[in-house]
């Protein structure tokens, strides 16, 4: 009870020096568990939805995906409509219901914008059944009933500011459907965000599938008392076994789901930088701790002359710790929650509509939030807590913060020079690696013990380090300058464990932009040397490429030519006997002039005549295949064909590494009309000297096609830059929590050090020292620890990031970059970071009261 009484008494005695550190774990704490009912709330809202979207059994072509899963072609895989008959003879079926769906669509409105969501939830076309009242309900207007009539979800409605009779057209790869809105319909659970329009069923079966008697689905429902595995069956005994693919309700939610991986890799990456925020949020808890052990020494020893064991000492600390870690992971988990409806409200304002009525909390979110928090703090403080129990009753005739153990520090430097040395060379094979599988394990190590051994280390560096900065950084400032170097190197152990927690995320950032950089790098250089084409038309949501807009592609003036790239899959037989799956290029002949292809032997246009086919030299080599030797050619749906190597091409570069091809009039020979994929991009050249007419006149061609991009080669590098940028930019947003608990770290190490050194700063102001010299004292330390710690970071992010680019070589990927504006920006900002950290410390400081600081004890 007296070792409890301690530990209450000092934690509330040093509430206001807790109380960084409880930051620490409230902001780590809180980024877990907001991850966690952020995307527990996003699986409840899927699952809602496609509880209530499914009849009691669907059946689809055997060859489908999901429902409204739309192939290559752009049209729906379809089973005839005398399907529903048979379906609705089997035993146990109440009723049988023809249904249309495809995603192969675009919407626009009456000035051409896209209806489309924005975030990526996918555009349904279908046609309106009885089904649909199972997640909808008509809220005005009524449902579709000629070919002209079109209904539209409410939240689309609401979005766009669509009304009843507003004109819309729908783009399919049949054509175009110009519709008027007739009815609007809401969904009766969350809509994540899809846009979704309604057609009358012969509408959606001519022009969403082609086929006038089709449908993609038929809706099954079951009479009271029959069991939807029953119905299944009786279905099944129906239709003939294996004829069709039969699911039940349970069944095809469960195979919805299965499309929503993105949710636990979302789950997973998120956690990931909130282990790292934990990581960062060690070396504050353990500054914190060790500095308080150091402060209250002599306090300490008096505890151990009038009786208090060593296990007691040691229990009282712990016990702080324990404290800390509840309240910080208490309000860490309400914080989550917090944090979790401003994700839901962000992405709502993005456009994925998640409503809070489906907020999800698990009983095992706030669990695995306090005990992650308890045991993170708590481990954290207990090597300190150790140090405090050996503190002898001796002590209490010496002055507080005795310097550590000498020989340990060594030890400390042997083992920090063993685990870095361990990594470097980890590092170095990961660069000499053969195969990038090999090396990325290599890489992965290299990474974990050069980080471990600079965090070790970096009391040894600290030294070095610091003075080498002083020199520019501090020294200008005269004797303030050399105060302040002195006490960021009077506790080396101290500054290199608070410039450790910044060091983390700085390497981190460090790395991914020369791995950024050197992707969109060597992505450039790669387009500038093999892509002869002017202009790439593609779609940012990987649909195909409609025929309409095709054609009005081919008729644009000042064109050269066209080229339209497809892909099938076949199964190759080699020479040597092997059978695998592959994807073939499927172009236009011209595709030679568009893109220029290193050979090994052939030419690429020879790919392309009637009988031949080219293949990559990883290909050949493995399977010992030269000019002139036939392959066994089986394509997915279509016939089998002898198809003659008429080229082999390098597969140096990133650029269609390791493709084969063949010309479009060798596909179509091989595969039925509903089985051609439809393209996925096309290239366009421009005559010689219209360049800047053709570009003006393909935007203007394709202008009612707001789907597809147009990108002329500056276009296009700059839209891989974007993407690269965007994606970094979220990581950067990310790893934000583990550079904001860093901040704190310095803001609590300088905070702690201004109380340690009280009655020393009483002194200084006793002989001389001005407030604002003072002031600026703590403030320049402050800087320079954040710069230590900025240097270490970028310097070891920049070595991870040179050694992963070896990696992307052996893919292609030959170009490294190094981003000197971002790493320099950076490294300024550290300085401006430790500038904002020593403002309330420095502010404290320059307040204390000069007698009582030269009496403090």
């Amino acid at each position: 009870m007296t070792v409890m009484k301690t530990a209450r008494r000092n934690f509330l005695a040093h509430k206001g020096r807790m109380a960084l550190s409880a930051v620490a774990v409230l902001l780590s704490v809180a980024f877990v568990c907001g991850t966690l009912v952020f995307t527990d709330t996003m699986n409840t809202t899927f699952d809602k939805l496609f509880a209530v979207t499914n009849s009691n059994v669907t059946v689809t072509p055997k060859e489908a995906e999901n429902s409204g899963e739309t192939p290559d072609t752009g049209k729906p895989q379809a089973l005839p409509a005398s399907v529903v008959g048979q379906v609705e003879k089997a035993e146990g079926v109440k009723s049988a219901e023809g249904g249309v769906a495809s995603m192969a669509v675009t919407v626009v409105n009456s000035k051409n914008e896209n209806l489309g969501s924005t975030t990526g939830a996918p555009t349904f076309a279908g046609n309106w059944t009885e089904n649909e009242l199972r997640s909808m309900k008509i809220i005005e207007g009524q449902a579709p009933r000629g070919p002209t009539d079109v209904m539209i979800d409410s939240d689309t409605a609401k979005k766009h500011h669509l009304k009843l009779g507003d004109d819309i057209r729908t783009i399919a790869v049949t054509g175009d459907i110009r519709s008027k809105i007739t009815g609007i319909a809401a969904f009766t659970v969350t809509n994540p965000g899809a846009t979704v329009v309604y057609f009358d069923t012969a509408t959606a079966q001519q022009k969403l599938i082609g086929a006038p008697n089709a449908f993609t689905h038929v809706n099954v429902t079951a009479k009271d008392g029959v069991s939807d595995a029953q119905l299944k069956q009786n279905v099944a005994s129906a239709l003939g076994a294996d004829t069709y693919k039969l699911q039940t309700a349970k069944e095809a939610a469960a195979d919805n789901k299965k499309n929503m991986d993105f949710l636990d890799i979302m789950k997973w990456v998120m956690l990931g930088f909130a282990g790292i925020a934990f990581l960062v949020g060690i070396f504050l808890i353990f500054n914190t701790f060790s500095m308080l052990v150091a402060q209250r020494t002599r306090e300490i020893g008096l505890m151990r002359a009038i009786g208090a064991d060593s296990g007691q000492v040691l229990k009282s600390v712990v016990i702080e710790a324990l404290l800390l870690g509840v309240v910080g992971s208490i309000l860490g988990v309400a914080a989550g929650i917090g944090l979790a409806v401003g994700l839901m409200q962000l992405m709502s304002q993005l456009g994925m509509s998640l409503s809070t009525e489906d907020l999800t909390i698990a009983w095992t979110t706030p669990v695995i939030g306090i005990v992650l928090g308890v045991v993170v703090t708590v481990i954290s403080a207990f090597i300190p807590a150790r140090r405090a129990g050996k503190v002898s009753p001796m002590a209490a005739l010496r002055e507080s913060g005795t310097p550590g153990d000498k020989k340990a520090g060594r030890i400390r430097a042997a083992l920090g020079l063993g685990l870095t040395g361990i990594g470097a060379a980890a590092l170095y094979l990961a660069g000499a690696a053969d195969a990038a599988g090999t090396g990325a394990q290599w890489l992965g190590l290299g990474v974990l013990f050069t980080l471990i051994g600079f965090i070790v280390i970096g009391p040894l560096l600290a030294g070095v380090v610091v003075r080498a900065l002083s020199a520019p950084v501090l020294r200008p400032f005269g004797s303030i300058g050399r105060l302040a170097e002195r006490n960021a190197l009077r506790n080396p152990r101290r500054t290199g464990a608070t410039a450790a927690a910044l060091m983390i995320g700085l390497a981190l950032v460090a790395c991914l932009s020369v791995v950024g950089s050197s992707m969109v790098a060597s992505a450039t250089d790669e387009l500038d040397k093999s892509v002869g084409a002017d202009f790439i038309v593609q779609s940012q949501t990987g649909q195909p490429v409609v025929p309409q807009a095709e054609e009005a592609l081919r008729r644009t003036p000042g064109l050269a030519h066209v080229t339209a790239y497809r892909e099938v899959d076949a199964k190759i037989t080699a020479p040597d006997g092997s059978t695998e799956m592959y994807g073939l290029g499927v172009q236009d002949p011209s595709y030679a002039k568009d893109i220029h292809r290193k050979m090994i032997a052939g030419e690429h246009a020879d790919a392309y005549k009637p009988g031949s086919m080219s293949v990559g030299s990883e290909f050949a080599t493995k399977h010992q295949v030269k000019l002139g030797d036939e392959l066994t050619v089986a394509f997915t749906g279509g016939q089998t064909a002898k198809l003659k190597v008429a080229a082999i091409t390098s597969d140096e570069g990133n650029l269609d590494k390791g493709m084969k091809y063949v010309s479009t009039a060798v596909a179509e020979a091989n595969l039925p009309a509903d089985k051609m994929p439809r393209p996925f991009m096309v290239l366009a050249t421009a005559k010689d000297g219209q360049d800047d007419a053709a570009y003006a006149a393909v935007k203007s061609a394709l202008a009612e096609y707001p789907q597809y991009q147009v990108l002329n080669q500056t276009d296009y590098k700059q839209a891989l830059k974007d993407q690269v940028g965007q994606l970094l930019n979220v990581v950067y947003a990310l790893l934000a929590l583990a550079i904001i608990v860093a901040v704190l770290g310095v803001v609590n190490t300088l905070a702690l050090s201004v109380v340690e050194r009280t009655r020393e700063i009483g002194l200084m102001r006793a002989i001389g020292l001005s407030r604002r010299q003072l002031r600026r004292m703590i403030r320049l330390e402050s800087v320079v620890i954040a710069l230590f710690g900025a240097l270490l970071g970028l310097g070891l992010g920049m070595g991870w990031g040179a050694t992963a680019h070896q990696l992307l070589a052996l893919e292609g990927m030959k170009i490294l970059e190094i981003p000197w504006p971002t790493i320099l920006g950076v490294f300024a900002g550290s300085a401006l970071v430790g500038l904002l950290a020593a403002l309330v410390p420095a502010f404290r400081a320059g307040r204390m009261n000069v007698l009582n600081a030269i009496a403090s004890e």
